[in-house]
C-alpha cells in the first residue's frame, strides 16, 4: 500500500459548522494561507451554493493558494455547478459530492413517495443519484470526490453498490464518514477493510475517511482507518466541527510521526507550523482551546507533581514522548515593545501566519502602539489575539465609538454606549445587575436588537497584573449561533467588543441571506 498519507482539511467547512464560529470571508483567506504553509494536501473551503458569502469564500480561496480546494455539493446539478463556478479558476480543483445511505438518512431525507415507495426503491434511487451527478461532475473536473454519508450506520452490503457505482461513474477519490460518531475503532476498521475486499476497482481510487468525535472516537477511527487501507484522512485543526466536532489534525499527524515504529506512513505535513495554525484558527472562530487539549493545549507540555518535574530535569523522555519544538513551540517568546518598528512587527507576524501590506499593516500597527504604552512588553500570544481583534473589526457594520461603566457595591451599575451603526451615530444608557449586563442593555437598546446571551467566557491571554483579558460572548437569534471574541487590559471594554462583533456577524449573515434567495441546504457529511 502507498505510504503517504492525504490530508484532507475541512476547517473552513466542517469546522466552521461549529456553533458560533462563523468566519469572515478574510479570515478564512488568512487560514487557507496558513493550511498551505502547513503544507496540507487539501483544502476544503466551503459549499459554494449554500450563500454567496460561501461562494466568494472558495473563489477567492481557490485563486489565492497553490494547494488542491475541494467544493461540497450535494448530488444535485445545481450545486455542483455552483462548486465548480467557484473553483474553475483554481489551480487545483475537485469537487466533493455527497449523497445520504444509511436507512436512517435515506427514510428521513428520502421520504417523499418520488424517491421510490419502498425502502429498496429510495436505495436505488440514491444509487442512480450518486452515479449521475459523480458523472455530472467528471464533465467539470477530473479530480471527484464521492462520500456516502453516514457509511458508519450504511448496511455493508448496500455500501458496496453505492461506492461501486460512484468509482464507475468516475470518482477518483471514495470518502466512508462516521457521520453520526457511531462506530466504534475495530468496528470501523473491519469496514474499511470489508470495502476494500469487496468493491470491484476500489484498488484504482484513494480511500477517504471522515469522522465524528460524538464518542471521543474520532481520531481512533480514523487511524483504524489508516490501518485497514485509507490513505485519505478529513479533519480539522483543533478538531472544531459539528456537534463534538471532528478528528483533529494535530493529533492525527503526530500519532503518526511519534509511533513510527507502528505506522509505515507518514504525512507532508510541516508539524512545526501546528501551534501557529492552532492559535489563528482559535483566534478567529473564537473557540478557546482546552488547556488539556492533546498536542495544542496550554498543559500539553507543562509538568506540575515534583515527581514528573524531577525526572523532567533528568531527562525529558522520561515523560515527554515528543518535544515541544516539534509542533512549534518556542522556549523563548520574542517581546516586541513601544519602540519596535512596523517592519519589525510585520517580520514577527509573518512567522505567526498572518501576512499584513498597506492600510492593514499601518491599522495593525497602530493599534500595537496603543497596546505597548500600555503592557510595555507584547509577547506573541498578545500579537495573536491583537490580530484577531483587529482582522474581526475590518468589516463591521456596528462599531464601539465610546463606552463608559458606572457601578459600586453601593449603587446600581449603568453603562452608556456610543455606537456607529450603518454611519449614523446612536447613542443609549441603561442598567443592569452588573456592570457587563448593564453594558450589554445599552448596547441593545442603541441598536434596537435583543439577542439571546447562550455563554460568556473571560480568560487572562499573558500573564502579570496587564495581562490582555478575553472575552468571548456566544449569541443565539432563529436557531443560529454568532461567536465574538474582544479583547483589552480592560475586562469591560473586552465584553463590549465580543458583544458587538458577535451582532456583527448576526446583521452579516442576516443580510446576505436578503441580498439572494438561496435553497436551505442540509448540514453536509
Amino acid at each position: 500500500m502507498n505510504n503517504q498519507l492525504i490530508i484532507f482539511d475541512t476547517t473552513l467547512r466542517d469546522g466552521e459548522q461549529s456553533p458560533g464560529a462563523s468566519l469572515s470571508v478574510s479570515e478564512k483567506v488568512e487560514i487557507a494561507k496558513q493550511l498551505e504553509k502547513l503544507k496540507v494536501d487539501i483544502i476544503e473551503a466551503g459549499f459554494p451554493v449554500s450563500s454567496p458569502e460561501q461562494f466568494d469564500a472558495v473563489e477567492r480561496i481557490s485563486n489565492e493558494v497553490g494547494v488542491t480546494v475541494a467544493a461540497l455539493a450535494r448530488s444535485k446539478e445545481i450545486d455542483i455547478k455552483a462548486a465548480y463556478n467557484a473553483i474553475k479558476n483554481g489551480e487545483k480543483k475537485r469537487i466533493h459530492t455527497f449523497s445520504s445511505t444509511s436507512d436512517y438518512h435515506i427514510l428521513g431525507k428520502f421520504g417523499d413517495d418520488r424517491y421510490g415507495k419502498t425502502l429498496a426503491d429510495k436505495r436505488e434511487t440514491v444509487i442512480k443519484m450518486s452515479y449521475d451527478m459523480v458523472k455530472y461532475a467528471k464533465t467539470f473536473v477530473d479530480d471527484v470526490e464521492f462520500s456516502a454519508e453516514d457509511a458508519g450506520r450504511t448496511d455493508l452490503n448496500y455500501l458496496v453498490e453505492v461506492v461501486e457505482a460512484a468509482i464507475e461513474a468516475g470518482a477518483t477519490t471514495i470518502n466512508i464518514p462516521d457521520t453520526t460518531g457511531y462506530t466504534m475503532p475495530k468496528e470501523f476498521g473491519e469496514k474499511i477493510a470489508y470495502l476494500k475486499n469487496n468493491v470491484k476497482n476500489i484498488n484504482n481510487i484513494i480511500i477517504s475517511v471522515h469522522c465524528h468525535n460524538d464518542l471521543g472516537l474520532a481520531v481512533a477511527n480514523s487511524i483504524s482507518g489508516i490501518e485497514n487501507g485509507a490513505r485519505q484522512i478529513e479533519c480539522t485543526v483543533n478538531g472544531i466541527g459539528e456537534r463534538a466536532g471532528n478528528a483533529s489534525l494535530e493529533e492525527i499527524v503526530m500519532a503518526l510521526k511519534v509511533r513510527k515504529d507502528i505506522f509505515d506512513i507518514e504525512s507532508k505535513i510541516n508539524t512545526k507550523e501546528i501551534i501557529n495554525t492552532s492559535k489563528l484558527v482559535s483566534g478567529y472562530t473564537g473557540i478557546i482551546i482546552q488547556p488539556n487539549k492533546a498536542i495544542v493545549g496550554e498543559n500539553a507540555f507543562a509538568h506540575e507533581s515534583g515527581i514528573h518535574q524531577d525526572g523532567m530535569l533528568k531527562n525529558r523522555e522520561t515523560y515527554e514522548i515528543m518535544t515541544p519544538e516539534t509542533v512549534g513551540l518556542q522556549k523563548t517568546k520574542i517581546v516586541l515593545g513601544r519602540h519596535s518598528g512596523r517592519h519589525g512587527l510585520k517580520a514577527r507576524l509573518q512567522e505567526l501566519g498572518y501576512t499584513l501590506e498597506g492600510d492593514e499593516l499601518i491599522k495593525v500597527y497602530d493599534a500595537f502602539t496603543k497596546l505597548a504604552d500600555k503592557k510595555k512588553e507584547v509577547y506573541d500570544d498578545d500579537l495573536r489575539i491583537l490580530m484577531g481583534d483587529s482582522k474581526n473589526r475590518n468589516d463591521e457594520i456596528f462599531n464601539l465609538e465610546y463606552m463608559h461603566v458606572f457601578g459600586g457595591s453601593s449603587t446600581i451599575p449603568t453603562a452608556t454606549v456610543r455606537i456607529k451603526r450603518d454611519g449614523e451615530i446612536v447613542e443609549d444608557s441603561a442598567t443592569g445587575d452588573g456592570p457587563v449586563d448593564a453594558l450589554f442593555n445599552a448596547i441593545d437598546r442603541a441598536l434596537d436588537k435583543k439577542p439571546t446571551v447562550e455563554s460568556y467566557r473571560v480568560r487572562s491571554v499573558t500573564a502579570g497584573r496587564d495581562a490582555l483579558g478575553e472575552v468571548a460572548v456566544r449569541i443565539r437569534k432563529n436557531n443560529r449561533s454568532y461567536t465574538g471574541v474582544g479583547v483589552s487590559t480592560d475586562t469591560i471594554e473586552a465584553s463590549a467588543k465580543a458583544y458587538i462583533q458577535a451582532i456583527n456577524k448576526k446583521e452579516r449573515f442576516e443580510r446576505s441571506k436578503k441580498e439572494v434567495e438561496v435553497e436551505k441546504v442540509n448540514g453536509g457529511i
